[in-house]
């Protein structure tokens, strides 16, 4: 079940690179069909979302690449799903202080915090590398 959750969850986050390069037209409609108005047309808006996707997807291939051996990387696991559920946790007190819509705010943290739980609780229960 936990290589399962990792490479769902990794191949979600890799999809992220799409926007790595995608032209500002399809932020600008996402951002407008999402109902936020107009995306700013400033040079930090696009970094933010450039950067942030990049990080999704390298976190995607993080979760690729642990999950061929949740053994040997029980440690790396356990950390990644306690921190996982507290940005989950983070994230709907920024969703919800910026005014991101409101689905969009239960969806994200929801999912972030449920992963992040799901991967610690599971990850817990693999052996660490001595067998135990």
């Amino acid at each position: 079940m936990l290589k399962l959750i990792l490479r769902l969850f990794g191949t979600s986050s890799l999809l992220a690179t799409i926007f790595v390069a995608a032209p500002q037209s399809w932020m600008a409609d996402i951002h407008a069909d999402l109902g936020m108005g107009e995306l700013p047309d400033a040079p930090v808006v696009g970094y933010l979302a450039r950067s942030t996707s990049a990080f999704y997807a390298i976190m995607g291939g993080l979760f690729w690449t642990v999950s061929f051996d949740t053994v040997r990387h029980r440690t790396v696991l356990v950390y990644l799903g306690a921190a996982l559920a507290a940005f989950g946790v983070s994230l709907y007190a920024i969703d919800f202080a910026e005014g991101m819509p409101w689905l969009w705010s239960v969806w994200e943290g929801t999912a972030v915090t449920g992963f992040g739980l799901a991967v610690l609780i599971l990850a817990r229960r693999e052996p660490d590398s001595t067998g135990r």
